[in-house]
């Protein structure tokens, strides 16, 4: 069987002309160039070089084997390229899961932006607000709201300062007038958001350094963040949602902040995974991508 090695020496030996050149640049003794040499010559039945003590030339064999030897090499290196990533290249399958409303409002278009500048990699995006279950889900990373108290997986925050604010469209306000109290608040008609079978209707916020909860009541109530988010943009209601989530509807003038004075609770957005030994490059490079443009967003938080 040929040997690479022996196959590689065969070729720089025959463009150095020089046994003891070629060892020299493969760190090598010029007796071991020598026997890979005769190795391959008895391999191919035929003599490659002509010597002498003096000279080294190749014989009309082994001009006629050299084109083909030089081309088994750059096949061989074309191979490994193509099945070999660069270390800055990422490449492979990514399986993302994220809300639903900060999925397809915000992160898509960085998904989308990370994927150019990685065509290498592909992404399996889950997009769902039912919370991922990370080590059984096939999900490598999962965007999560909330405060982190589970210390049985990695979680690296993306937008520690972000929090739920009021929000209605300026044709809801307008025919039904802007609340300017909680107790006011509390007269309207909420959207309210369900998970895992719990109802939200009980709203927290701040104001001036004091906590306040408010009940509130709903004619229509989802389990997908989208869905409340499009309600209120249609005039349905007041929703309390996620500034990352709203911001640029509010920006677009698609809905106004209702009770500019009150904060709502603090929704901090975390990236995590089942293990450290996950954190890629592939997904420490999103998280990147992720917090910058989450960061954009927040420095507009009222």
């Amino acid at each position: 069987m040929l040997r690479l090695e022996d196959l590689t020496l065969f070729v720089r030996a025959a463009a150095l002309n020089s046994f003891s050149d070629v060892a020299r640049e493969a760190g090598l003794p010029p007796a071991q160039v020598s026997s890979a040499i005769k190795r391959l010559e008895t391999h191919l039945n035929i003599r490659l070089f002509a010597r002498s003590t003096r000279s080294l030339r190749l014989t009309p064999e082994g001009e006629t084997w050299l084109p083909f030897a030089t081309q088994m090499l750059d096949t061989l290196q074309a191979g490994l390229q193509k099945i070999q990533a660069p270390e800055d290249e990422v490449r492979g399958t990514l399986q993302i899961a994220v809300p639903s409303d900060l999925g397809r409002n915000l992160l898509l278009s960085v998904f989308q932006d990370f994927r150019r500048r990685h065509p290498a990699l592909r992404l399996r995006i889950l997009f769902s607000d039912h919370l991922t279950d990370v080590f059984k889900d096939p999900v490598d990373v999962a965007f999560r709201y909330g405060v982190n108290d589970d210390a049985s997986f990695i979680s690296l925050p993306v937008a520690a300062e972000n929090r739920r604010v009021l929000v209605a469209s300026p044709a809801w306000i307008e025919r039904h007038g802007e609340p300017k109290t909680l107790e006011a608040l509390g007269q309207h008609n909420a959207l309210t958001y369900i998970l895992r079978g719990r109802l939200y209707d009980r709203w927290t916020l701040f104001h001036e350094g004091q906590k306040h909860e408010i009940q509130v009541t709903s004619s229509i109530m989802s389990d997908d963040a989208e869905v409340i988010r499009r309600l209120a943009i249609a005039g349905e209601g007041i929703a309390n949602k996620s500034w990352l989530d709203v911001s640029d509807d509010i920006a677009q003038g698609r809905l106004k902040i209702i009770l500019p004075g009150y904060h709502g609770e603090s929704v901090p957005l975390n990236m995590i995974c089942p293990h450290r030994k996950q954190l890629s490059t592939a997904v420490r490079l999103l998280y990147d991508a992720v917090r910058e443009k989450c960061g954009i967003i927040l420095r507009d938080i009222p």
